[in-house]
């Protein structure tokens, strides 16, 4: 370690060197820039000089203590709360690199009260601001990197990953986290290899590459410890990882040694990196690199083993020669001393992540607040001087703003973490251009959650040219939704269509949707669509077209049987049936069927009333004129008796009020049905799945039977005195007609209530126009054309004397 005995304020880094790499000069390199940049800006720190101490932590938590108590004490021996260097001030520490140094750093340092601020420990336990009140860090914790990763994973869709991680207490507590955040995104974890970090053997090799190759998942995620046998195990299984994609935890991600390893293994591997608000590609970067040489720092002598290391200089001493010969097996030589540093990889000005330089720049920029703010005069012993540095350097950390050129500000958080985004990273690695760090999204945790992650696709490389697949089931598309399969995991599951009458309209469903009462689920079950209206419809429905012409058909048929009547309404024939009984018959006939038309098309309230009361007053109003002409054919009979009272009923008044009695007593029941609980338009939804069914609703059932009722009472009624004046002498036969056509009429409406029960929708309406015109033709064919055929075919019979005698008509 150094000591720049010359400076007012000194601040201790400690740099990680397990083994000495480019990436980790790159780290030493960031360090001396940001220490040469805030001296040099007359606004920081003015009339004060910025020194520091360097110590290698060598990687081992014991070697990181001891330099910690080493640099405190001040001697080469550590000596704790001690200190034989009076006038130093040692401001804060920065560093280190590796969760395991960090940890025992900052338990040491939190009894002290020196502010450090570490540039790679992501150990989420340095969070609590309880046991680490002073412990700060440039990066964040690997629980966001935990749920940025798992918003990648649930981005592309990939459920169903692998996981491969050291076999330490790192790799445990990583594994931990990333369970935690990747089950609460939906992942599943369809295996965990762990490497033992200090096993050389192939001892669990073919379990590893068992576990591997019978994987369905293509993403394979790598944490835990970095370390030399880890890679060699993972080159033991160089095969099966070629076809996975690998994704690479920010600990893996930020060691480059890992990346280069292996092109082909580590080749379009993912990468979370932070992202911060600004970079090192500056002239003021550039000019120091360039001027960056052993000659011109002698003192820098980590800076000389660069040199010696990576472009094989000897240095002057002999025996540091030779012993860098042993070690590395290299063949040193004289160098010229023109060797420019920026001649080695991450030595470029934009090659580095300024993850040390801002630990360093936040550093002195809060040790510039407190000098300005709260120690404005050096009228005070160095003790105590020393000590209101140390305690109250971290309260302006908290404080401390950082704004980007961009607009938004940067700071500490209430744990200490330096809040910056992601940045994902796609490692592209081929012989010709080496290691491309291609940046294709971001991820941003302060923006809205459907925007935190930002990609560009088209800038993605992928193994296989196609986007790897991790599920362990199906998408299930939509229209089905996820049902659980037999296998534990949550992420294997079943597709199964969606019930009757729901819908799922996205991928991989977890429940259907219920369709509104007035919408039903299409074919695939993906859409609401509006459901099929079910009623006798004047376009859609032949059988519309096919009642509705028979009854016109007969209609104009009755209207002809009209005309023949009036045309020959003086003839015997005509004037021996009661000529307003059967004009009157014959208008109830042709209102029924003109009723039909009530029957056709969309069902409304008015419609609904109309359609039961017309039929129902038209068919008691016919079955009461023929009720009326049986009447009379039993009255004429026994009036033909000598002295018989009967002839003072002859005449039309009798007629003419049993019409009048039996229609009133309908029209009241009408009536009554429409005051109480008229018919209206009802719209059955469950009956049918998918159809609403458009009908009438009778309102009153009573209304509606006692309607039929009373008009079923009146045709027995007709039925019974015609059957029982059949007998009689033919001049008055007209009772035999009658009698065929009250039996078809109560034939037809008996087999018709039945059939009305029994179905729904428009076959009831079906049954109803049946019946109507069945019957109506009925009466209109039984009581009419026998006399038509008569009139117009055989007018010799058609006279008074055959009338009067014993022919039939």
């Amino acid at each position: 370690w150094l000591v720049n005995s010359q400076c007012d304020f000194s601040i201790i880094c400690l740099i990680h060197y397990s083994s000495p790499t480019l990436p980790d000069f790159r780290r030493l390199i960031d360090f001396q820039f940001a220490v040469e940049q805030t001296n040099k800006n007359p606004a920081r720190l003015p009339n004060v000089t910025l020194g520091y101490h360097i110590s290698d932590s060598c990687g081992s938590p014991r070697k990181a203590v001891r330099s910690v108590f080493q640099i405190l004490s001040g001697t080469r021996e550590p000596v704790p709360n001690y200190s034989c260097v009076g006038k130093r001030n040692i401001a804060g520490f920065i560093g280190d690199l590796s969760s395991e140094t960090t940890v025992p750093i900052a338990q040491i340092l939190s009894i002290y009260g020196y502010s450090q601020i570490s540039y790679g420990a992501t150990d989420p336990s340095l969070s609590d601001r309880i046991t680490f009140p002073y412990f700060f860090r440039t990066v964040q914790s690997e629980e966001s990197s935990y749920f940025a990763l798992g918003k990648l994973l649930r981005h592309f869709g990939w459920t169903w990953v692998g996981i491969i991680t050291s076999d330490d207490i790192s790799g445990d507590e990583e594994h931990q986290h990333l369970s935690k955040y990747l089950y609460s995104e939906g992942i599943c974890i369809e295996f965990t290899i762990r490497l033992n970090i200090n096993d050389h053997t192939t001892k669990h090799l073919e379990r590893d590459s068992a576990l591997i190759h019978s994987s369905s998942t293509s993403i394979i995620l790598l944490c835990g410890t970095v370390s030399v046998t880890i890679l060699l195990r993972l080159f033991m299984v160089k095969s099966l990882l070629q076809t996975k994609t690998l994704i690479l935890s920010t600990n893996w991600g930020a060691n480059d040694m890992v990346i280069r390893f292996d092109r082909e293994m580590f080749n379009c591997s993912l990468v979370f990196v932070p992202g911060y608000h600004y970079h090192l590609d500056t002239p003021e970067m550039n000019i120091f690199l360039e001027n960056l040489h052993p000659s011109k720092f002698p003192k820098l002598k980590l800076l000389e083993n660069i040199w010696m290391i990576f472009h094989f200089c000897l240095s002057k001493n002999p025996n540091k020669n030779h012993l860098y010969e042993n070690i590395y097996d290299i063949t040193l030589r004289n160098c010229t001393g023109q060797e420019p540093i920026r001649a080695l990889p991450y030595f470029t000005a934009d090659s580095s992540s300024p993850q040390v330089h801002l630990a360093v720049d936040l550093m002195s920029q809060a040790i510039h607040d407190m000098s300005e703010k709260s120690v404005r005069k050096r009228e005070m012993y160095d003790y105590v001087y020393k000590v209101i540095i140390r305690i109250n350097l971290h309260y302006y950390l908290k404080t401390l703003t950082n704004n980007s050129p961009d607009g938004p500000a940067f700071s500490f958080d209430e744990h200490g973490e330096y809040i910056t985004g992601y940045r994902i990273c796609n490692y592209i690695i081929s012989a010709g251009t080496g290691l491309t760090r291609n940046i294709i999204g971001q991820f941003s945790p302060q923006a809205p959650k459907d925007q935190q992650i930002k990609m560009d696709i088209t800038s993605f490389r992928w193994k296989r040219n196609t986007i790897p697949r991790a599920q362990c089931s199906d998408n299930c598309l939509p229209g089905f939704r996820k049902a659980p399969s037999s296998r534990a995991q949550s992420c294997c599951y079943d597709c199964v269509p969606c019930s009757e009458g729901e819908i799922s309209n996205i991928t991989d469903s977890i429940s259907c949707i219920k369709c509104p009462d007035m919408e039903w689920p299409n074919e695939r079950k993906n859409q609401c669509i509006g459901k099929t209206q079910d009623f006798l419809s004047y376009i859609n429905d032949y059988i519309s077209a096919f009642f509705s012409s028979i009854a016109i058909f007969f209609f104009l048929i009755a209207l002809v049987i009209m005309k023949v009547f009036v045309t020959h309404i003086d003839t015997p024939i005509v004037r021996a049936n009661n000529r307003s009984l059967s004009f009157l018959l014959l208008v109830s006939i042709k209102l029924s069927f003109l009723s039909v038309f009530l029957f056709l098309g969309r069902p409304v309230d008015i419609t609904c009333m109309l359609r039961i009361i017309t039929f129902g007053i038209t068919f008691s109003i016919a079955v009461s004129s023929l009720l009326a002409k049986t009447i009379m054919v039993c009255v004429a009979f026994k009036a033909t008796k000598p002295g018989s009272s009967w002839r003072t009923w002859m005449g039309v008044k009798l007629p003419n009020s049993v019409v009048l009695f039996c229609s009133s007593i309908q029209i009241i029941i009408c009536m009554t049905w429409l005051a109480i609980s008229p018919p209206f338009q009802e719209l059955d939804l469950h009956t049918y799945p998918g159809t609403i069914i458009i009908q009438c609703n009778e309102g009153s059932a009573i209304g509606f039977y006692s309607v039929i009722g009373y008009m079923g009472l009146l045709a027995a009624v007709s039925f019974v005195l015609a059957f029982l004046a059949r007998t009689l002498p033919d001049s008055f036969n007209e009772a035999k007609y009658i009698t065929f056509s009250m039996l078809l009429f109560c034939s037809v409406w008996i087999t018709m209530i039945p059939a009305y029960l029994s179905t729904k929708g428009k076959n009831t309406v079906c049954v109803e126009i049946f019946a109507i015109l069945t019957s109506s033709a009925g009466l209109l064919t039984c009581i009419f054309l026998p006399k038509c055929y008569t009139i117009l075919f055989r007018p010799e019979m058609n006279t008074k004397s055959h009338v009067i005698g014993n022919k039939a008509l």
